[in-house]
């Protein structure tokens, strides 16, 4: 048997290398463009032998794939801490719906369409928008609730309608034309008098 301890430090070792697969993949495709990375490419960067990467991970897209889900779980993390802040609703809403926007923004400048359009494919992203939607519509229910937002519309359907309007963020040239679009968009949410 072997001793925890032991598996404790395998483990660690483990995700130290998944984790620094990952960081250099990321940095050489920012660097160099997806089409000119290679399995080669990555290990030699990470440092460990190409054999051993292939145990990590099958293929490039398996590696492009990971790292993205990494992202994406870092991005709802942050989300659902902005909503879980002290304040109102109706605050904690703008702050959700502004970073999104943001991180939209931010990561077409990043990554370029290529790469977005390759990782958005997988199930992960579909998981991570049913979770966005979720609790922006429960921050919608409690905006309702104190008759700050519209009530003629469903919750789901203003979460749909947020998110829709704010991916339109990856368009636009700066910040401050997100942070206008989130104006825009937080505009269709007040109650019609």
């Amino acid at each position: 048997m072997v001793p925890k301890v032991w598996n404790t430090t395998i483990d660690a070792h483990r995700r130290a290398v998944r984790d620094a697969t990952l960081d250099s993949t990321a940095a050489l495709v920012a660097e160099h463009g997806l089409r000119s990375v290679t399995m080669s490419r990555i290990a030699a960067e990470t440092g460990i032998g190409r054999a051993t990467l292939y145990k990590y991970f099958p293929d490039l897209d398996a590696i492009l794939v990971a790292w993205h889900e990494r992202q994406v779980s870092g991005h709802l993390e942050y989300l659902g801490e902005l909503r879980d802040r002290a304040g109102d609703a109706g605050q904690r809403l703008v702050a959700v719906l502004e970073a999104y926007a943001l991180i939209h923004h931010d990561v077409a400048i990043v990554h370029g369409t290529e790469l977005v359009a390759l990782l958005h494919r997988g199930e992960h992203v579909g998981r991570a928008q049913h979770q966005l939607r979720d609790f922006i519509r429960d921050l919608l229910s409690q905006g309702q609730e104190t008759g700050d937002l519209r009530d003629d519309v469903s919750p789901d359907e203003l979460a749909s309608y947020c998110l829709h309007a704010l991916s339109a963020a990856s368009g636009l040239s700066s910040k401050a034309a997100v942070r206008r679009l989130v104006t825009v968009t937080l505009a269709g949410l007040r109650p019609v008098r």
